[in-house]
């Protein structure tokens, strides 16, 4: 075994840590529909593609087996959230508590929902990985730009045509899935591009700090090899 392959670094754990908190907060915030100009989208879109640009950032500088324990370790906390939420809505409140109706809004998420968002992310979060390691080798580590765009393009489109029809078939009329998902791969990829400047930066400085910048020949994109890193 490679010991100095098995370390992560401190800002990796960073990373790691903003990482599961935009995942968990893009669950709550997204009981809330907000309105952007014409759209209506959930309060998630204001963190959640947080996480495709942690995605970005990770697998840029220290490759795609990083990001694979980065994602899977998103999908465990995220999962042991939704369950102790779900546990604490199913018990009964204390008598005084009056607010069992705005608790269970945030925490009742429906099994449906709940196992959409969670095969939606995986699915998603791996395309967006997958399309940035394989475009780096093959760029030779340039247009870190237009690689960040189409990894989010990938990404946000298996997240979308995997979430919208398992959560809401049967729920909304089938014409408007179509429009709810390229509305939500349109604008999670706008946001990726208003934050380009900042994420060109951080990739930037982390690769200076951390001297990486991992190329990934050879790699094995096995999802499951959590622990290859």
């Amino acid at each position: 075994m490679d010991k100095n392959r098995q370390n992560v670094s401190m800002l990796f754990m960073l990373f790691g840590i903003l990482f599961c908190v935009c995942l968990i907060a893009s669950n709550v915030f997204a009981t809330k529909q907000i309105a952007m100009g014409q759209f209506s989208v959930t309060g998630g879109l204001l963190v959640f593609p947080i996480s495709y640009i942690i995605n970005d950032c990770v697998c840029e500088v220290w490759g795609y087996r990083k990001v694979r324990l980065l994602i899977w370790v998103g999908f465990a906390m995220n999962f042991f959230f939704t369950l102790v939420g779900a546990l604490a809505d199913w018990i009964p409140g204390a008598p005084y508590w009056t607010n069992d109706t705005g608790f269970h809004a945030i925490f009742g998420l429906a099994p449906r929902v709940a196992a959409a968002s969670f095969a939606a992310f995986l699915a998603g979060s791996f395309a967006n990985a997958y399309v940035m390691s394989r475009m780096k080798i093959k760029s030779s580590g340039k247009r870190f730009s237009l690689r960040a765009i189409l990894s989010t393009v990938a990404g946000e489109s298996a997240d979308s045509l995997i979430f919208f029809p398992l959560a809401f078939w049967g729920v909304i009329p089938l014409a408007e899935i179509p429009v709810l998902m390229f509305c939500q791969v349109v604008l999670k990829t706008l946001y990726e591009v208003v934050a380009l400047p900042v994420t060109i930066r951080v990739v930037r400085h982390v690769k200076a700090a951390e001297g990486e910048d991992v190329y990934d020949n050879g790699v094995d994109y096995n999802v499951l090899k959590i622990f290859n890193i």
